[in-house]
Formats: structure tokens, C-alpha cells, sequence
């Protein structure tokens, strides 16, 4: 079986698992642990209850070279120039599937039409760890001259939970922080090299009162408190568009991306709605993180008496696009340097100084209701990772 059969297949063994971020992901996880021992891989798995009281899993996989007698040392002891190995990390959970309207109509079988291969996952992102272990399991370790990680973390579409959890508890990826290797988050850009993209900062804000007949006096209309925090936030809404300290060029769109919205969930007209929950969301980028506008919002809820809670957070990336990594990646993959506005696990990996997010797949198919991955893309995937893995490892 040529690699990009075996991606294929992978990929459908993959996509069957239905792993939701909202349901365990050891399925999946047992999977990837079973597959990359049998390719000679040590496996640590990290695991945690999630506020849902959910077990998630964290894979981290290694694969040392061989060791096979050169003169006095062996190839394992051998350095190769100054590459360090790669570390490839990806995500097993998938988003919801509400609304699914793929090809079959179940989003856990997938299905290959069209030279598309259709399922929740094949784009975002189990096409790129299919590519992955395709291409690894095409190398001999008795090529290798560094070592090979590949890390699999759970919830990164919730708040990227299993990558902090991974950088905390996980003795494996202090390995990884030692040695400085290139960290390769394989989330799909297209095989375009990735060197920066924003952060993710969301809150919850809910105002309480007290329900009643509306043609009665005894009720506290929620919304009353929460007006003013919408007036407020869009005022910063408005700030944050025509203001240039909150812009930044070098994204696509500049700004921090403000968004929000309430719902007071009210049944019917006469009743006094006791409950009212506005949401914000917005995007840091490296240089622009908006702490002040997020603490104007943490200060004008107080003073209503509201309740704050921040539901995900996640980092944004920047690594200088000259550096060497950067150029050698985008020289191989004949790309060139560029940003997006979404997020990654790899704003997390902050430990790690060479980051690049390249993978397979277009984000414009990511969340659909038909997510899918073109075969072509995937090959090509299969064929980049493996040059990428001869060329950091061997």
C-alpha cells in the first residue's frame, strides 16, 4: 500500500471515531497509541476530566533512530547539523455536527465522491494526522538521525484544554522543549507555511433577576442591567474600527475581530425574564492583545453587578518569517510566509522557539456541515510531510 493509500485509509479509520469535544476522546487517542507503537514509537498518554466530568487523553509519541554500530557511536548518538528533529502536534476532537448534510448523511461514515473525502474531521484535522502517520511509517528508522515526536491533544476546539494540560503535566513534552525541535502544527493551511496568527479571548456575562406574571410588579426584568453593557460593548466595538493602535496590518482583517451578542432565552411575552447572558468574543494579535478593552468590560460589569466568566482563552503566535526554519520550510514547501486569524494550539506552545503551522486541507472547508478534504490535498500533504520529516530528521 502506497503511502497515500495508507493516508486514505487512516484518515477513514480516524473519522469514524466520534470525537466530539463535548465526549471522550480515548477512543480515538487508543487508536493513534495502538498504530504508532507498532511504527516503533514510545507512547505517553496524559489524561484529565474535563468541567464536564469527561475523560480527555493527550497522545505524545517518539521514535528515536536506530541505533546501529558507526565506528565509536552509534547513528542515535550522532548530531546531523543543527537540526533537533521534528515534533508534529494536531488534535483529535471535532466540532459538533449539527446540521450535517454531507454525502450518506452521517458524519462518522466517511465517504469518497468526487475525489473529495467527506466526514467531520477530514479537513479539521485528522487528514493532516493521517498524512502524518502515512508519511512516518514510510521511513525506515535506520534513516533517522533525530528523533520524531507526534503529539495528539484533546479540546483545542474548545479553549485548546489539552494542549495546557499537556504543557503542565506531561514529561514527554518537556523533552520536546529541551531538545528544540521544529514544532510543526499540522492544522490545514493549504501546505502554505504559517508563521503568526491570533489569539482567542471569550466571556460569558449574565445579569439575574427574578421572574413573574408581566402584568404584576414582582418581577426583575434581567435585561434592564444588561443594556448598558451592550451600549458599552459596542461603543468599544466601535472604538476598536476606527481606531489604528487597535489595528494591525499584517492580518487579514486588522482589527481584533470584537463580536458579541445576548439571549434572555424568554418563552413568552408575559413573563419577566429572571435570566440574561450576553457572550464577546475577540481576537488578540502578538502585538495588540486588548487587555485594556477587556478590563473596561470586567469593570463596567462589576458596576452593573453582573457575573463574568471567560469560557475559552487561547494565544496568539508570532515567530519572525526569516527565520531560518521559516525560510527552509517555505523554500520546500514553495510557499511563502504568511498570517491568519485563527487560532492553534501552537499560540500554547509558547516553550517552543521554531513554530510554523502547516498542514493539509483548506479552513474554508473546517466547521461545514460537508466538511471535506480533497484526495489531491491530501496527497500532496503525505508527499510534504515526508520530505519535511528526511529533511529535519535524517
Amino acid at each position: 500500500m502506497s503511502p497515500f493509500q495508507a493516508s486514505i485509509q487512516y484518515l477513514k479509520d480516524l473519522i469514524a471515531f466520534p470525537s466530539v469535544s463535548s465526549s471522550s476522546n480515548r477512543g480515538v487517542s487508543d487508536w493513534v497509541s495502538e498504530k504508532l507503537e507498532s511504527l516503533g514509537f514510545q507512547i505517553e498518554l496524559t489524561r484529565y476530566i474535563d468541567r464536564a466530568g469527561i475523560e480527555k487523553t493527550n497522545v505524545l509519541a517518539k521514535r528515536n533512530p536506530a541505533k546501529t554500530s558507526l565506528g565509536d557511536h552509534s547513528v542515535s548518538e550522532l548530531e546531523a547539523g543543527p537540526k533537533n528533529g521534528l515534533a508534529y502536534f494536531c488534535h483529535t476532537d471535532v466540532v459538533p455536527t449539527r446540521g450535517w448534510n454531507g454525502p450518506g448523511g452521517d458524519p462518522f461514515f466517511p465517504q469518497v465522491i468526487d475525489q473529495r473525502l467527506y466526514g467531520r474531521g477530514s479537513c479539521d484535522m485528522k487528514g493532516s494526522l493521517a498524512a502524518m502517520i502515512a508519511s512516518v511509517e514510510a521511513l525506515e528508522t535506520m534513516e533517522q538521525r533525530q528523533p520524531v515526536w507526534i503529539v495528539c491533544t484533546a479540546d483545542e476546539e474548545i479553549g485548546f484544554m489539552g494542549a495546557k494540560h499537556l504543557i503542565g503535566h506531561s514529561a514527554g513534552y518537556q523533552e520536546i522543549v529541551a531538545k528544540q525541535p521544529l514544532g510543526l502544527i499540522g492544522e490545514p493551511t493549504n501546505l502554505n507555511v504559517v508563521h503568526a496568527h491570533k489569539g482567542i479571548i471569550g466571556l460569558r456575562i449574565t445579569s439575574l433577576g427574578k421572574a413573574a406574571h408581566s402584568s404584576t410588579s414582582l418581577g426583575v426584568n434581567a435585561n434592564r442591567k444588561m443594556v448598558p453593557l451592550l451600549q458599552r460593548l459596542l461603543e468599544i466595538n466601535e472604538r476598536i474600527d476606527s481606531r489604528s493602535e487597535y489595528h494591525d496590518k499584517r492580518f487579514d482583517p486588522p482589527t481584533l475581530s470584537w463580536n458579541f451578542g445576548f439571549s434572555d432565552e424568554c418563552t413568552a411575552v408575559n413573563i419577566t425574564p429572571d435570566r440574561s447572558t450576553a457572550w464577546l468574543s475577540f481576537r488578540p494579535m502578538p502585538n495588540i492583545d486588548g487587555g485594556d478593552l477587556l478590563q473596561e468590560v470586567y469593570g463596567v460589569a462589576e458596576s452593573l453587578g453582573l457575573e463574568v466568566e471567560c469560557c475559552t482563552s487561547g494565544s496568539p503566535m508570532w515567530i519572525d518569517p526569516e527565520t531560518p526554519s521559516i525560510r527552509e520550510l517555505a523554500t520546500l514547501s514553495e510557499s511563502h510566509p504568511r498570517t491568519v486569524c485563527y487560532g492553534t494550539d501552537g499560540g500554547e506552545l509558547s516553550d517552543l522557539k521554531d513554530r510554523v503551522v502547516f498542514g493539509p486541507g483548506d479552513i474554508a472547508q473546517a466547521h461545514t456541515t460537508d466538511e471535506w478534504i480533497a484526495l489531491e490535498e491530501l496527497d500532496l500533504g503525505t508527499k510534504k510531510f515526508s520530505q519535511i520529516l528526511r529533511h529535519w530528521c535524517c
